[in-house]
């Protein structure tokens, strides 16, 4: 072994059995088998984000990725809290859905949005147990805590569960629960706030938010925020991260799931265009700024999470199908990479190539 590849081995590539301690982040919309395969297959961690898909889609997925890598993995859930379903809501949703059918017709999109009780909510549960079923090894979450049971379930099936936290106290709380890692996802992160404690996000930097999480608890932990080349790798390292979460880093790659014009808008915006919103989904969440974006994040029309993840759903649809960037999501850090249209595989040895260089002068 080089000198090189023993400085990058520590707790958590020896907990998770990588070769390199960077984690390709579990984009939902983004990541394909593809890209989770070709990120295990250089020795960094492969995400496959199911998101709140049906237990049924998570397993045709977790077989996809496993048809690309025998390589450890990681599958990430969402496990958000559902809002209580009453007249209140569903009469918000009708006011949202008739505000949003103007607004598709009025730009010349194509769009039939669900009727309130067409809505299917997913229980996390059946996630586990498919989960469990295909012998995944290592799990991440966020937007909130597995229940206890769960987390005995898993543990017994020898899985490492993976938690975010975008404050100290959720990271206590994560440690607290037995969470084996800690996913430190700062605000400049790009796509969803994986926040669980307190209704208002954190609104703490990340390198600051790492030092003192780093200060709190023992457990290793990984970085996600802006990290985007060597530079930030090794600040992120410093401050105790142990592993290094990259996203945006990835977007433009062979295997994303973007197609060309939103790459190409990616490429094309500055700092200027990138924003908070809860537009599209319900919850904060970091991307390009669109005409969507400033007409909802103004209005009334945004229903809780994810209730306005699913109505616009079909809205991000005829959208992509018309490749008319204004009405879709595209999500994105505050650290703008050059978006490469390189594979994952050259991205990731690139950016180990790049910080081995720096090791050698440390």
């Amino acid at each position: 072994m080089n000198e090189q590849s023993i400085k990058w081995q520590n707790a958590l590539t020896k907990i998770l059995n990588l070769k390199y301690p960077i984690v390709q982040a579990p984009m939902f919309g983004v990541t394909t088998p593809e890209m989770v395969a070709a990120a295990s297959n250089v020795g960094s961690l492969g995400s496959l984000s199911l998101g709140d898909l049906p237990a049924a889609k998570c397993v045709e997925l977790i077989r996809a990725t496993k048809r690309f890598t025998d390589n450890p993995f990681a599958v990430n859930l969402f496990l958000n809290p559902l809002p209580e379903q009453n007249e209140s809501l569903r009469l918000q949703y009708l006011r949202t859905k008739e505000f949003l059918q103007l607004l598709s017709d009025q730009h010349q999109l194509n769009v039939k949005y669900p009727e309130y009780e067409e809505i299917k909510l997913t229980d996390y549960h059946d996630q586990i147990e498919a989960i469990l079923a295909e012998d995944c090894k290592i799990v991440s979450f966020t937007f909130g805590l597995l229940d206890a049971a769960s987390i005995d379930l898993l543990k017994m099936n020898g899985t490492v569960l993976i938690g975010t936290a975008t404050s100290i106290e959720e990271a206590i709380v994560l440690e607290e629960a037995g969470i084996n890692i800690i996913c430190v996802q700062g605000i400049e992160a790009g796509g969803h706030r994986g926040s669980f404690i307190g209704e208002k996000i954190p609104e703490i930097g990340g390198l600051s938010l790492l030092a003192q999480v780093h200060d709190k608890v023992n457990v290793p932990l990984i970085y996600a925020g802006g990290i985007y080349n060597a530079k930030t790798l090794l600040a992120v390292r410093l401050l105790g991260a142990q592993g290094f979460q990259i996203g945006s880093l990835l977007l433009g790659s062979v295997e994303s799931a973007l197609l060309e014009f939103e790459k190409c808008k990616l490429r094309n915006a500055s700092e200027k265009d990138i924003v908070l919103t809860k537009s599209f989904s319900g919850r904060n969440a970091r991307g390009l700024k669109n005409i969507f974006t400033h007409l909802l994040d103004n209005s009334e029309h945004i229903l809780p999470y994810p209730y306005q993840n699913k109505i616009t759903g079909p809205l991000r649809a005829a959208a992509k199908l018309q490749q008319n960037p204004e009405f879709l999501s595209i999500w994105t850090g505050q650290s703008k990479s050059t978006y490469s249209s390189d594979s994952t595989a050259d991205i990731i040895l690139r950016l180990i190539e790049e910080t081995e260089n720096y090791m050698i002068m440390e």
